[in-house]
């Protein structure tokens, strides 16, 4: 008798788990999903990887992952800053947002989502965070980001001063991360995105200027190259916020902020402890920005959507190497543990490409 009772209630235990796991189908008649919040952002990923990011990691995927990071960071534990975090007021407040110094250039990204609200049923802050995870897919070796799905739309607009500059000193930066809950080293951890980033304003003579001589690849470079010694800028000299580069001739520009933290005790060996470690760097990244994601939000009202993330494209199988005549001797080392060994690229010169098939020549680069 007990035998039955035990086989009955397992069957029931596995009924109910099997119920609790039922997709549902969704009106678009092709998807199901666990939950019928996630059936819009099906149609938006396609509509997002079709019409703006083209399937490849270029441009409006740079662009698209910053505004994230812009839009999550206008918050404050503290209540020095208004602001509710990851909720989309940098597109609803554009007028009020896009205008603050931090934000220069980030109309660009707002003016290419913002039509997406109109054809989508989606709000704001989902969308803002949503197209980061999806266009980053794109680029090789990027980790699939979870997506959660319910963000209330913003109120009131972030306050000026929730967004860190990079001529800001080191302490403010950490100062104004950890007022929004993260730490020196998950500041470092989202620095991987520089790997796939590109500045239009930081030397206004120059356009889309990369951080690392692969742009288009989600990899270790960055976090090598930001170690090398400068030797000069790759446009004018004199501008707000960046540091000397390591190949000005090859047309890379180098942040202040990223050369200060690369070196700062506090930071330096989780920075030099990122080089050549292409899938702990990709993880770290994908754990932060779980969290930057949902800044200022309830996440028990969330609904869980990651399902609807593309796979992202494999990494590049080529280790991190010094680029063409570096080697060890240009590196500025901060941090005492031993520095990876690594080899160097061929030729007299590193060529950076300025088109995600390849090219060097941006005139060159698919509309």
């Amino acid at each position: 008798m007990a035998f039955g009772i035990s086989v009955i209630l397992l069957a029931f235990a596995t009924a109910v788990q099997a119920a609790s796991y039922k997709r549902v189908a969704c009106p678009d008649g092709v998807h199901t999903a666990s939950h019928q919040a996630c059936c819009a952002f099906f149609a938006l990923r396609d509509d997002l990887q079709e019409n703006l990011f083209d399937n490849t990691c270029g441009e409006d995927v740079h662009e698209s992952l910053r505004l994230t990071f812009h839009d999550a960071i206008g918050f404050s534990a503290s209540g020095k800053f208004k602001g509710t975090g990851a909720d989309g007021s940098m597109i609803i407040f554009d007028e009020i947002e896009t205008a603050f110094p931090a934000n220069n250039g980030i109309d660009d990204s707002v003016d290419a989502l913002s039509p997406f609200l109109a054809t989508h049923n989606v709000t704001a802050g989902d969308l803002i965070q949503f197209a980061g995870a999806v266009g980053i897919t794109n680029c090789p070796g990027a980790p699939r980001l979870q997506f959660l799905a319910g963000r209330p739309n913003a109120l009131i607009p972030a306050d000026i001063g929730t967004v860190p500059e990079p001529q800001d000193s080191v302490n403010s930066i950490f100062a104004r991360m950890a007022d929004a809950g993260f730490s020196p080293n998950d500041l470092i951890h989202l620095l991987a995105s520089h790997s796939i980033a590109r500045a239009d304003h930081v030397d206004p003579s120059i356009q889309a200027v990369p951080f690392d001589s692969t742009p288009f690849t989600f990899d270790t470079q960055i976090f090598l190259e930001v170690l090398l010694k400068g030797t000069g800028v790759p446009g004018t000299p004199g501008n707000l916020g960046e540091s000397l580069s390591p190949l000005p001739a090859e047309g890379e520009l180098r942040l202040l902020s990223d050369f200060a933290l690369a070196r700062d005790p506090r930071t330096a060996c989780t920075w030099q402890g990122l080089i050549n470690q292409q899938e702990k760097m990709a993880a770290n990244f994908a754990e932060v920005m779980s969290r930057l994601a949902v800044v200022g939000q309830n996440t028990r009202k969330l609904v869980d959507c990651s399902e609807v993330i593309p796979i992202p494209k494999p990494a590049v199988k080529k280790p991190a190497t010094y680029p063409a005549t570096k080697t060890f001797r240009d590196i500025e080392k901060a941090c005492p543990s031993p520095f990876p060994i690594l080899g160097t690229d061929r030729g007299a010169q590193t060529k950076i490409p300025a088109c995600p098939n390849g090219d060097v020549d941006i005139e060159d680069c698919s509309d």
